[in-house]
């Protein structure tokens, strides 16, 4: 942001993050929603119990998740409206056209930036599971979901979503990227995000247990996290997990 004067008005900048609030809270509602009703009908028995006592703690836990993530979706939208007002302004590295850039480097910006999210995902997930006080005030909130259904895809703690909110509005600065390649970066971070906490595995055996799985993280990687707490700490990939030993395999059951 260098020599770069924003120019916006504070009231201005706070509608700007509300109009974000708004659409990211959108988002989280309707492809949250929808891969809800897909677990529902995939699995009855976790997603509409029988049993009245089980179908009330569900729906305390369900509205408690969606309440966490309402309050996640404001976190996120503050650095996202600095970044936004700063693009505007011409202060960061997003572009517009094609020609601008490589096209090689399209497909090479979103595999950094995801990749980027993944290490520092892993590296501050770890931290909060091994430090218990910081796991209590901080990550507690995620982990109250047992099982976990897709509204927890956003349902944290505000100082837990601060630790990630800030890292693509910072990320806009620094490496060079076309919109539609953050767009799809955006896309892919909401999709894993809420299919990984879905309670059943969405993608087909052979690929879990193929290539695809041994190095992408899906429901059957992340649900392990969730029962053994010590393991499986990745976000997209399973590298630092492998690299770093806690790695703790794939759910069979799934």
């Amino acid at each position: 942001m260098t020599g770069v004067s924003l120019a916006i008005p504070p009231s201005a900048l706070l509608l700007l993050g509300l109009q974000l609030a708004l659409i990211i809270g959108l988002r989280y509602l309707l492809v949250s929603g929808a891969f809800a009703l897909v677990a529902a009908r995939r699995k009855p028995e976790l997603f509409r119990p029988a049993d009245p006592a089980r179908r009330r703690r569900l729906r305390r836990q369900v509205r408690r998740e969606i309440l966490w993530s309402l309050l996640s979706v404001l976190v996120y939208a503050a650095p996202a409206a600095l970044a936004f007002a700063a693009f505007e302004a011409g202060g960061t590295r997003v572009y517009l056209r094609l020609s601008e850039g490589p096209l090689w480097w399209w497909p090479v910006s979103v595999f950094l930036y995801l990749a980027i999210h993944d290490a520092w995902f892993y590296w501050t997930h770890r931290a909060m599971h091994h430090w218990p006080a910081l796991f209590r005030a901080v990550h507690a909130v995620h982990h109250e979901s047992r099982p976990p259904t897709a509204f927890a895809a956003m349902s944290f703690h505000p100082w837990e979503a601060l630790s990630a909110a800030w890292l693509y509005p910072v990320l806009v600065f620094l490496v060079p990227i076309h919109w539609s390649a953050l767009a799809v970066v955006a896309a892919i971070a909401t999709f894993m995000a809420v299919t990984n906490h879905m309670g059943f595995e969405l993608f087909p055996r052979a690929w879990v247990h193929g290539r695809f799985g041994r190095h992408i993280i899906t429901a059957s990687h992340h649900d392990l996290h969730h029962q053994r707490f010590n393991a499986n700490y990745g976000l997209y990939f399973r590298f630092w997990d492998r690299w770093c030993r806690t790695d703790a395999g794939l759910r069979p059951d799934f």
